[in-house]
Order: C-alpha cells, then structure tokens, then sequence
C-alpha cells in the first residue's frame, strides 16, 4: 500500500502532451525547457510510480541512458534542427526491438538481445523522441487482460481492481498515469484499443502495412499492427505522421495509395449495429455510455445508417476459433516444443492448440474470411464510418484470473475482425462507470482511412466537453460511492442524519427503472419502506429516490448500520445507471402494504399525515 506522500504525488499526476513538449522543446532558448528536464521528469513520475503497480515496466533504461537520448536531442534542438517530437517521453511495449535493451515479449525463456533498433522506434528518436523503457504485456501478445505475464499484472489506473486491458498492458498504464507521452503498442485482436477504453486513452490501430513491423515479435505476423496509445488525437497523429511509410525490411509492409484521405465531410453517415446486435454482459453502465457516444457523432453532423454486423462477429471467431492459432503457434514453435513449461499457462494452452491444425485447415478458414469481408464490404456502401463499443464491459482482475478464457473472449466481441479484414480503427474515451473503470468507443474505417479516421477523432473531442479523468486511484478501489435511499434517509427524513454525518453529498433526485415496487413495512420505528425489484413487466413501477455522493470509508460504516430486513444491494435507475441502495429481504413483506401506486415514500407520509 502506498504511503500518504506517494498518494498525494500520484493525484498530482497529469497527463503529457507529445505535442506541447515538442513545441517547448523546439523554443527551448524562450520556454527554458530542455528534453533534458522533460527527461528528468518523466523519470521522477516512473520511480514514484513503481511503488504504486511495479508491473508497469519489465526494463526501465538506466537514469543515463534515457538523459543521454535527450541530451542528444537538445544538441540537435540548439544546431537549429525543428524536431517534430522534440524531447517527448515515450514507452515501448517489450516485443519491440530497442537496442541495448533485452527483448522479452513478456518471456523470459525467449529473450534475446537485438542489434538493430525497429524501424517505428528508429523514426521516432529520428524525430526526437526519447525513450523510457520497455513495458510489460500478455505474454506473447497473447490476451486482452494484461494478466498473463511472469513480470506481473497491471490494472486500470483509475481503480487498479480492475484489469488494465492487454496486451500493450504496461504502455496504457504509463501514459495514463501521466509517466511518458505516448507509448507504442501492438494490436492483432484488441491489444492497443481494449488497453486505451480502460485507461481512458487514444488508440490508433492503422491500417495493415501502413507502420512497419520490422523488429516486433510476430503474434500473427499476417495480421499485427504497431499501434501508438496517447492522450488525445492530436498525439496520435503527430505520431503516425513520423512513423507511417513503406519499409522495404517488412515482407508486409504496404504502400499507400496516393491522395490525401484527411479531409471529412461535415455532414456523414456513421454505421452503428442493428437494434438487438449488442452484447452488454449486463453492463447498463456500458450501454448508456454508448448511446451517449453515438449522440455525440450525431453532433458532429454524422447520421446515424443501421448495419448489420453478423459478418463482423462470424469473422472475429476465427481469430481463436480457427486456423489463424496456428500462426501464432508458428511464432515461437521452437520454444512451444523444446520447452513448454516456460511459457505461461493460459498462453501456452492457446499455443498448443495451433500445433493441431493443419494446412487444409489453413485454407478453409482463408476461404470463409473471404466471403464474411465480402459481406462486410457492404457497411462502407451504407456509411463512411462504423461506431462500435471498444468493449461491452470491463472486468477485476481477480475474475480474468479465475475465468481467463472466456472473459478475455468477451473483451474482444468488438475488436477481434478488425484486422482480419484489414480494416483500420482508432479507440476513443468515451467516459467512466461510477467505479471509475473507462469506457470507449472505437471509430472504424476501411483501410487507408486511417487520416480520416484521426480527423473524425478530433471532431469527436472538440465537439463537447470530454470526460474528466478521476483522480489516479492508488488504493485500487473507487473512492466515492453513490447510494439510492428511498425512505427514512431522504432529507428531512429520519434518519438521514446517518448521511449528512458522513459528509454524503446530493447528486440528484430522480426515480428507479420502472421495475420495482415499494410496500410500507409493518411495525417499524421510524417507518421504513420496503423496495422490492420485480423486473419490467411485472408490475413494476418508476420509484422516487434520492442519490448522493459518500466517501468508501463512510458507505462502509454506513452499511454496517443497515438493519435487517433491509440490506444495501443495486438498484437500476430511470437513465440505465445502476448504483448502490437500499433492498429488502423477503420476510420484509409480512403484513406490509403495497404503496407502488404512491410513486415514493413522501406521498406515503403525506397521506399518513393527513389522515
């Protein structure tokens, strides 16, 4: 547990801007910043930060090599050189080529030591970037959870109960809590989008062959893409204008089609999935955030066109289901065979599963992902754009540990076909549950969108106001908890005593969904109701309730004073949130009276006062 002075450091945290600190870089003789002191920096918040989720790095670069990389960037700054990433800090996820540092792709068993840097990192230092460190993953680059790696688990910043999404693990974690700029990332399935709607991050996955892949551990080598997680579209777009371009070393390297794909109309179609089409795995929270999201591309001039995503969702099941685990069987055979022990369990389940299948197998699903982006060629006939969910829902960690397949499944529903049929996508914040875990919505566009899709991003920011982050939470639990009361405890009530002494705050006055009914217990002093949840179409009503604000310490002890018949559960509310309040127990109906038709406790103590 983190010491009261790390935990006031951690909540002045914030995020960097790549593109301010190239700017005071470039103005160094005016600004007095150097990329030695921006370096300097980020190495403080990484030291401080260790204490708190040691797991984020598996190799930190010593003090003196990081200040030496800035030190060269400042000479070059003063020769008169215009860097366009002058002095920025940035991560790099450890299957990832940087020389001088261990490759380990989350393995210690497959480590080696690379003589050449990759292609994307070297643009970058080209450009004036300065590296941090290498940063932990699912091993392999195998899961969406960052749960299965031997240098340990990261969590969500935010509420580190939580899974952090994976693989590019470590990288979501150090730009979110504020430790470098930006990171790189990869993304076969999900790993740099499902990492940036957990942490509240930008996720730019490109188009296939658009950014080298030369000197990245393949998963699937036909299909991986280097991705860049940051804070804003602006940061990923200064990034991929470095990085983008052919790469003669990459066998899969592409060039671009020529004319600029940046401009976007003001007025546009954006596809969002049939009515039923969506799975939530009863994250209410999740689907209102996503309607709130698509309310917001509908601000930016988009209209909305239904589509249907079958083909989306049939393709993605051959990512796991088919012969593409073979390929990544493929990328570490040698190891899988010789010594399998060494290779995480989960992963190496997946793995072993590859050396079963055969090449007939391998054409036979070639064959299948033809006809399913066939059909999905359609969407971009409808609509320019496809929104999705970056995930339904989010889970803690100690559920990914105790369920790991079927979980990390559910977290990629959305993700998976992306790059199968070669399609781009870009991962945008989109909010946060009241457990302050981050929802996001992925912006998704044929290949070669990738300029247009970063342009819809920034309209997508500016538009309205964008979430406000939490405080960094170092307890690994929220910090404030909102509660429903809907009896004694409403203001001027009886008991509502017990929450103005625990400095419980008004959030709003509002009503349950409509699928509860409210009886009046029997022989209680002070009277108390009873809310009971019968389900929509049950005979179930909107009921008034009242919603505040309390500290976790506070709702603990207040819990603790909850007599029984009643207990504190979750209620769903009239806008698809759901928040803590009061429930009762069975034995609660004996001799109550049925008030539903009353609407609330007040009308209740309104007749009985005037009778």
């Amino acid at each position: 547990m983190p010491s009261p002075s790390d935990q006031r450091q951690m909540t002045d945290f914030e995020r960097l801007s790549a593109t301010r600190i190239a700017a005071g870089v470039n103005a160094a003789r005016r600004s007095g910043v150097t990329a030695v002191t921006v370096a300097q920096r980020s190495i403080a918040r990484a030291k401080a930060y260790e204490r708190i989720q040691p797991a984020v790095w598996i190799e930190r670069l010593a003090d003196e090599a990081v200040l030496a990389f800035a030190r060269a960037v400042d000479a070059r700054v003063a020769a008169g050189e215009v860097l366009p990433l002058a002095g920025v800090p940035f991560a790099i996820k450890d299957n990832i080529d940087l020389a001088g540092a261990p490759t380990t792709a989350a393995c210690p068993a497959f480590a080696y030591s690379p003589q050449e840097t990759a292609t994307v990192v070297a643009r970058l230092i080209a450009a004036g970037a300065v590296p941090i460190g290498k940063t932990n993953l699912d091993q392999f680059a195998t899961g969406l959870v960052g749960s299965r790696s031997p240098y340990g688990a990261c969590g969500a910043v935010y509420n580190r109960d939580y899974v952090s999404g994976g693989s590019s693990s470590g990288s979501a974690v150090a730009v979110a809590a504020g430790l470098v700029a930006f990171a790189l990332g990869t993304d076969t399935a999900g790993s740099g989008r499902v990492p940036a709607a957990f942490n509240h991050l930008v996720g730019l996955k490109p188009t296939k062959g658009r950014w080298s892949t030369s000197g990245l551990v393949p998963a699937c080598r036909t299909l991986d893409c280097i991705t860049v997680l940051a804070s804003t579209a602006e940061d990923a777009a200064a990034v991929d204008t470095v990085v983008a371009g052919f790469d003669a070393k990459d066998l899969y390297s592409r060039h671009a089609p020529s004319g600029d794909d940046s401009a976007t109309p003001s007025a546009f179609r954006f596809a969002i999935p049939m009515d039923g089409q969506l799975e939530w795995f009863g994250d209410a929270a999740a689907e209102r955030l996503f309607r709130a999201a698509a309310d917001r591309v509908r601000a930016m001039g988009g209209v909305a066109v239904q589509v249907d995503i079958t083909p989306l969702r049939a393709a993605a099941d051959l990512l796991y289901q088919g012969a593409w685990v073979a390929e990544r069987t493929a990328a570490v055979e040698p190891l899988l065979r010789a010594r399998p022990t060494t290779i995480h369990p989960v992963v190496r389940g997946i793995l072993q599963g590859g050396l079963a299948l055969s090449a007939i197998d391998a054409f036979n699903a070639e064959y299948q992902l033809r006809a399913y982006q066939r059909q999905a060629e359609a969407i971009w006939a409808a609509a320019d754009i496809l929104l999705l969910p970056t995930t339904a829902t989010t889970y803690r960690l100690r559920e990914v540990l105790a369920e790991p397949l079927g979980l990390n499944a559910n977290l990629g529903l959305y993700t998976n076909f992306v790059n199968l049929l070669d399609m781009a996508a870009i991962a945008l914040p989109a909010g946060f549950r009241d457990n302050a875990t981050g929802f996001g919505v992925t912006l998704i566009g044929p290949a070669w969108s990738d300029r247009a899709l970063l342009d819809y991003a920034r309209r997508f920011e500016e538009i309205a106001p964008m979430p406000t982050p939490p405080p960094v939470d170092v307890a690994g639990v929220p910090q404030r908890v909102k509660l429903a009361v809907v009896g004694a405890h409403l203001a001027a009530m009886p008991l509502h005593w017990q929450l103005t002494s625990r400095d419980a705050v008004l959030v709003r006055r509002c009503k349950t969904a409509p699928a509860y009914r409210l009886f009046a217990m029997a022989n209680t002093v002070p009277p108390k109701p009873a809310l009971v949840h019968v389900g929509h179409g049950e005979g179930g009503a909107a009921i008034e309730v009242e919603v505040y604000d309390l500290a976790v310490e506070a709702f603990g002890s207040f819990v603790v004073d909850v007599p029984p018949p009643l207990a504190i559960g979750t209620v769903a509310l009239d806008d698809g949130t759901e928040v803590k309040g009061f429930v009762a127990e069975p034995r609660a109906l004996e001799g109550a009276e049925d008030i539903t038709h009353l609407g609330g406790w007040r009308a209740y103590i309104a007749r009985e006062a005037a009778k």
